[in-house]
């Protein structure tokens, strides 16, 4: 299976578990090169083919001239990229469970343990600390820049008001960690709604995963659940592949 199956993959598996709308967005790192990413033209993620595929720079400029339009936000991949050579891959996401987290003071804690990678940290960054009055979105490489700096080592980092950046050694590891975190924040506010019903002004006696249980479950690579998910998405690109193109006369 080639690196660009798996992110057509990726891009449609974040789509399908509802972690990613018509505007986010998979990439990862070439195998061959290092300075070179891979990510789809602008195009809804669930509908991505490998003919949809393009690859680009670390400064996020095309390799190859000319064709159709890039995400105006890639530049979060290539700055991130530049700035962690452990990263191979990288899903930026509108996670609609994760956004009120990234506007609050309440900060996302690790509930359970396929989500015990939150307990590394996830920074919150604010677009206005690098541009006031901007449209929110990470158009240009000094703002993928602000964003890689605020993300630091960390797994993942929220965007205030906009959604996330998930980051991993894999695509496995970017893909699962984007899923685990939606999850991860759907629990969390449950359990805190449950506890404020029990026990008013007492949200502190939530029981999240403490450092020595996050620690012990960092070999957690998700290959189990990147199995099912390229399992089930083999035979659905193929049934797609053969389909008889309709073409205009």
């Amino acid at each position: 299976m080639s690196l660009l199956q798996d992110l057509v993959i990726a891009s449609r598996t974040c789509a399908e578990h509802g972690v990613i709308d018509a505007y986010g967005h998979v990439s990862v790192r070439s195998e061959t090169s290092p300075e070179r990413y891979w990510m789809a033209r602008a195009v809804a993620p669930e509908l991505i083919t490998e003919a949809d595929l393009l690859e680009f720079d670390l400064d996020s400029n095309r390799i190859q001239d000319g064709g159709p339009a890039a995400y105006n936000e890639r530049y979060i991949h290539g700055e991130i990229y530049k700035a962690r050579p452990d990263v191979h891959a990288i899903v930026h996401n509108h996670s609609h469970a994760v956004v009120p987290f990234s506007c609050t003071g309440c900060r996302l804690r690790p509930i359970f343990h396929l989500a015990a990678f939150i307990g590394e940290g996830i920074p919150t960054w604010d677009i206005r600390d690098a541009q006031r009055g901007s449209d929110m979105l990470v158009r240009n490489s000094q703002l993928g820049q602000s964003l890689a700096q605020k993300l630091g080592s960390h797994p993942a980092a929220l965007m205030r008001g906009h959604g996330s950046v998930v980051v991993g050694a894999s695509l496995a590891i970017a893909v699962g960690r984007t899923i685990y975190l939606d999850h991860n924040a759907k629990m969390q506010l449950q359990a805190m709604q449950m506890q404020a019903l029990q026990s008013p002004g007492q949200l502190d006696e939530v029981v999240y995963l403490d450092d020595a249980e996050v620690e012990a479950l960092s070999w957690q690579a998700y290959v189990r659940s990147w199995d099912l998910w390229r399992t089930q998405w083999l035979p659905r690109l193929a049934a797609e592949a053969a389909q008889p193109q309709i073409t205009s006369s």
